[in-house]
């Protein structure tokens, strides 16, 4: 399965369930694929069409921003 194909298979709560997630500092990638079974390179597409595009560049520099400084972030 592609990767639009897993995230059109999710109902909307699921898919809310994981933006919040994925938001949350205290979410781990790993935790998301163990309860969704999406990767990360999945949570990051998902995330680029449900938030709007200045959102999206916010988030995607505070994950890259806190893995830069520790090692277990996301």
């Amino acid at each position: 399965l592609n990767i639009m194909q897993k995230i059109s298979d999710l109902s909307p709560e699921h898919i809310s369930d994981i933006v919040h997630m994925a938001l949350s500092d205290h979410v781990s990638f790993a935790t998301i694929q163990a309860e969704y079974g999406l990767g990360e390179k999945d949570v990051k597409a998902l995330m680029r069409d449900t938030l709007k595009a200045g959102s999206y560049k916010t988030w995607r520099k505070r994950v890259r921003d806190f893995g830069d400084r520790r090692e277990t972030y996301k």
